[in-house]
């Protein structure tokens, strides 16, 4: 047989034991929190990992027509002032006929079709393109200006995009995609 509980080994208090595992299971989580830290803290990003997350461009000199190249998180950004023909060009291209129907735009919150003004800077600023310079089928950079639709054409494999950046003939599956950008003010854009 056994032996009866005492009153202090039943439910009411907590006995010596109680307090030895409490004690150990605590001084056991402090430990290995103290150990994986290092661990865990090490994958935060770096200070110039955190400086090159935004860039601000002035692009006051950009007259229409003319394009500039920046350098944004290791890839190239095309931003270009389009002329009053480019955008007309653009807007004229029914959605349909697209190759790659969709907008790839980081600014617009939902899935939105590749209009000329969903893929421009927006509403009265549709003179601004901004996108990422890397040719989507295998990341080559393409060229400015050129190509059967006066956009952008990749000659490593025959893309050619249209003045918004949308993929009009060649083995590229998506349109150019844009990164999430603001007007800090008139003449600074801020990418990222």
């Amino acid at each position: 047989m056994s032996e009866p509980m005492t009153q202090s080994e039943g439910a009411g208090e907590p006995t010596r034991r109680d307090f030895l595992y409490i004690a150990t299971g605590m001084a056991g989580a402090v430990g290995v929190g103290s150990f994986a830290w290092p661990f865990i803290d090490q994958m935060r990003p770096d200070a110039s990992t955190l400086a090159a997350s935004s860039i601000e461009v002035n692009v006051e000199s950009l007259e229409p027509g003319m394009s500039l190249t920046v350098k944004w998180r290791g890839k190239p950004v095309f931003i270009r002032n389009r002329t009053e023909a480019e955008i007309e060009e653009a807007k004229a291209v029914a959605v349909g006929d697209l190759k790659d129907p969709v907008a790839r735009n980081a600014n617009i919150a939902a899935a939105a079709e590749a209009t000329d003004l969903d893929r421009s800077a927006g509403e009265g600023k549709e003179n601004w393109l901004v996108m990422i310079g890397v040719c989507t089928h295998l990341g080559c950079i393409p060229l400015g200006q050129a190509g059967e639709f006066g956009g952008w054409f990749c000659p490593c494999h025959g893309s050619h995009y249209d003045t918004a950046g949308r993929i009009r003939k060649g083995p590229a599956p998506e349109n150019l995609p844009v990164p999430v950008f603001s007007f800090v003010s008139d003449s600074v854009i801020k990418i990222g």
